[in-house]
C-alpha cells in the first residue's frame, strides 16, 4: 500500500520557500497520490514537520490523511486523489534556516494498530525573513527632571471616561479610580472640588438629555463617599464641591478634532461643517458620517467625548531639605520612617546617585510611598535602561514589561498622549504586540502635539507591519509625515505585496533623506534579487556591505538571495 500510494505522488508547497507572516509561518501543501492504494480499514498520510537548528529541533506541523472527507478527485486525472490544506507555526528567529520535511505513514485505523513508514522527503526550505525588515527608530525616554521644591500645594486633575450611553464609573482602562482614592487616601487638605462632566454628539450618548449630569452626579456622589469612609484630615462638610455638565458643546468637539492626527484640509471641513452650516445638533452629527475620514472621528475622538473631570485644589505643609541623599538611603532600607523627605526630595535624591539598582530602589519606594505619576514614569525609564545592559533576551524582557507596567500606571494618573506613547514603546520593545497596539490606540484618542502623534502613528504602523496588517499600516502612515522610518516602511510594504518598481522608489527617496544607509541599500538587493537583475543585487549589496560589514553575514544566510548564493557576482559582494 505504502509503495503504491508513493508511486506518481506529487507534493507541492505555496510558497515554495517559507515566509514568516507577522508572527506566523503561513503555508499551503498540496499532495497527489494514486486512488488505486485506498484500502479499507487502513489510511496513507504524509505526517508534516519542521526542522532547524541545524537539525536539533524539529516541530510536529500537522500531518495529510488520505481519509474519505479529507480528498478530492484530480478533475483531470480522475485516478488521482487531492488533498490540499494550509498550514501555520509560530515564528522565531531560531526557526530560520530551516526545512519542512513529510514522513509518508501507512497505518491501520484501528486503535494499537500497525504502522509502517516510508522515507522522508523534504519540502520546502524556510525561513524568508523580508517582511520583518521593519524600521523602527526608537525614541529614546528621558527621565523627568527631579528638584527638591518643598512647596507640595496645587491643583490635582484626575480625568475619567464612560461608556457610550452610560454614567456608571468604570475600574478600567481610561479611568482615574485608583489615582482619585490613592489621592484622598493621601489625606492633603482639600479646599475645592470641581467635577465637570459631557457626552460625545453620537446618538447612544445624546439621546439621554440629563447624561451630562448624571455623570457629574456619579462623580461628585462618588468622591463625597470615598471622602467620608478614607479621610480622617478632610470632611465632605469643610470641602467647596462646584461641578458643571457640558450639553451639546461642539466647542470641546472641535478642541479634539484641532489637536487630532487630522490633515489640516480636514480639520478645516469639519470646523466648516460645524460653524458655518445651518441644522440642529442631530443634523450636524448627522452630516459628520458623510465625511470620508468619519472613521477616525468615530475611533479616536467620539470616546473621550464621552468624558468627565475631578479637579481638587488642596495644600500641604513645607518642609525644610536636610540631608537627602543619607535620609534617602535609610527611608529605601527601612532605617527611618518615609516622612523624613518629601516626595520630591525623595524622588530627587535618585539623581544623586549614578547607580542604576540604586535608582531603581529609591523610584520603587517613592512608588510605595506617594504612588505619583512622576515615580512611575521614572521607574519605568530606569528599567528600560536596566533592560539595554542585559545580554539575556529573557531577561531583558522581564525588564521591558515591567517598565511598561510602570508606564500604565503613571499614563493612568497623567493621561497624555505622550505617557500611552512610552507605554505602547515599552510593549513594543518587549515584543508584547497586542498591548502595543491598544496603547498606541489609547494614545492616539488622547489627543497631543503633532510631533508626538507623528511618532504614534508611525511606530504603530511599523507594528502593524510586524503583524502582517499591511493595509491597516499604510493608513497608520496616512496620518504621519514624511519620514525616513515612514518611507522605508512604505518600501516594505510594497516589496511583500511584490510592487517591486514602487519599493525601489520609497528606497531611493529614503537615500535622500539619509544618505548611504545601509538598509535602504540591502533591501534594493532584495528587489534585483527577486526580479532576477544579477549585476543589480551585486551592486546595492556590496554598497550595503561596504557600510556595515554585519549585512554579509545578514545576506548569507537569507533565502532572498539563494538563486544566486554561489555566484560570483553574490561572493565577491559579501567578501
Amino acid at each position: 500500500m505504502l509503495k503504491v500510494a508513493q508511486t506518481g505522488q506529487e507534493v507541492t508547497v505555496n510558497p515554495s520557500v517559507l515566509e514568516s507572516n507577522g508572527e506566523n509561518v503561513l503555508f499551503s501543501v498540496t499532495a497527489r497520490s494514486p486512488a488505486k492504494h485506498l484500502r479499507k480499514g487502513k489510511v496513507y498520510e504524509l505526517n508534516l514537520s519542521y526542522r532547524y537548528n541545524n537539525g536539533l529541533n524539529q516541530d510536529t506541523v500537522g500531518r495529510l490523511p488520505f481519509l474519505l472527507g479529507e480528498y478530492t478527485y484530480d478533475e483531470q486525472k480522475k485516478d488521482q486523489l487531492v488533498i490540499t490544506k494550509q498550514f501555520s507555526f509560530p515564528y522565531t528567529p531560531a526557526k530560520s534556516p530551516g526545512e519542512l520535511v513529510a514522513v509518508p505513514v501507512v497505518r491501520e485505523i484501528q486503535s494499537g494498530g500497525k504502522r509502517l513508514k516510508g522515507k522522508e522527503m523534504r519540502l520546502a526550505r524556510g525561513i524568508v525573513t523580508t517582511g520583518r525588515l521593519v524600521v523602527r527608530q526608537d525614541t529614546t525616554i528621558e527621565l523627568l527632571p527631579e528638584t527638591a521644591d518643598n512647596n507640595m500645594s496645587g491643583t490635582r486633575v484626575l480625568p475619567f471616561y464612560f461608556d457610550a450611553g452610560q454614567s456608571s464609573i468604570r475600574n478600567y482602562l481610561g479611568t482615574n479610580v485608583t489615582a482619585l482614592e490613592d489621592f484622598i487616601e493621601a489625606n492633603q487638605h482639600t479646599e475645592k472640588v470641581m467635577i465637570v462632566a459631557g457626552h460625545s454628539p453620537d446618538s447612544l450618548d445624546r439621546h439621554d438629555p440629563r447624561l451630562a449630569d448624571k455623570r457629574v452626579q456619579a462623580l461628585t456622589k462618588y468622591y463625597k463617599h470615598r471622602v467620608d469612609t478614607d479621610s480622617y484630615l478632610n470632611s465632605v462638610r469643610n470641602i467647596q464641591f462646584e461641578s458643571q455638565a457640558y450639553h451639546r458643546r461642539w466647542d470641546l468637539f472641535l478642541n479634539k478634532v484641532q489637536t487630532s492626527a487630522l490633515k489640516p484640509e480636514q480639520i478645516d471641513s469639519v470646523v466648516l461643517l460645524i460653524n458655518d452650516t445651518p441644522g440642529s445638533y442631530e443634523q450636524k452629527e448627522k452630516s459628520l458620517h458623510k465625511l470620508s475620514f468619519f472613521d477616525y472621528l468615530e475611533e479616536y475622538i467620539y470616546p473621550v467625548m464621552r468624558f468627565g473631570t475631578v479637579a481638587v485644589k488642596y495644600t500641604a505643609p513645607k518642609r525644610y531639605d536636610s540631608e537627602i541623599y543619607l535620609l534617602s538611603k535609610k527611608i529605601v532600607e527601612k532605617q527611618t520612617e518615609g516622612d523624613a523627605l518629601t516626595p520630591e526630595e525623595l524622588r530627587y535624591s535618585a539623581t544623586l546617585t549614578p547607580l542604576l539598582a540604586e535608582k531603581q530602589r529609591i523610584y520603587e519606594t517613592s512608588v510605595a510611598m506617594t504612588g505619583s505619576w512622576q515615580a512611575y514614569h521614572n521607574l519605568g525609564v530606569v528599567l528600560l535602561q536596566r533592560s539595554e545592559k542585559e545580554v539575556s533576551d529573557k531577561v531583558r524582557r522581564a525588564y521591558l514589561r515591567r517598565a511598561a507596567t510602570n508606564f500604565t500606571l503613571a499614563a493612568h494618573r497623567n493621561p497624555t498622549a505622550e505617557m500611552f506613547y512610552h507605554v505602547a514603546a515599552a510593549y513594543h520593545r518587549a515584543n508584547d504586540r497586542l498591548e502595543a497596539l491598544q496603547n498606541y490606540d489609547y494614545a492616539i484618542k488622547l489627543g497631543g502635539t503633532h510631533p508626538i502623534l507623528d511618532k504614534v502613528f508611525a511606530d504603530k504602523a511599523a507594528l502593524e507591519i510586524e503583524i502582517g496588517q499591511l493595509d491597516d499600516a499604510l493608513g497608520s502612515m496616512s496620518y504621519s509625515s514624511k519620514t525616513y522610518q515612514n518611507t522605508m516602511n512604505r518600501g516594505l510594504i510594497y516589496l511583500l505585496k511584490d510592487n517591486y518598481p514602487g519599493a525601489a522608489k520609497f528606497y531611493q527617496e529614503a537615500l535622500v533623506l539619509k544618505p548611504n544607509d545601509p538598509m535602504a541599500y540591502y533591501c534594493l538587493a532584495v528587489i534585483a534579487a527577486r526580479t532576477k537583475n544579477e549585476a543589480e543585487m551585486g551592486q546595492q549589496l556590496r554598497r550595503a556591505v561596504q557600510v556595515d560589514r554585519a549585512f554579509a553575514q545578514r545576506a548569507v544566510e537569507d533565502l532572498e538571495f539563494r538563486d544566486f548564493a554561489s555566484s560570483k557576482t553574490f561572493l565577491e559582494a559579501v567578501r
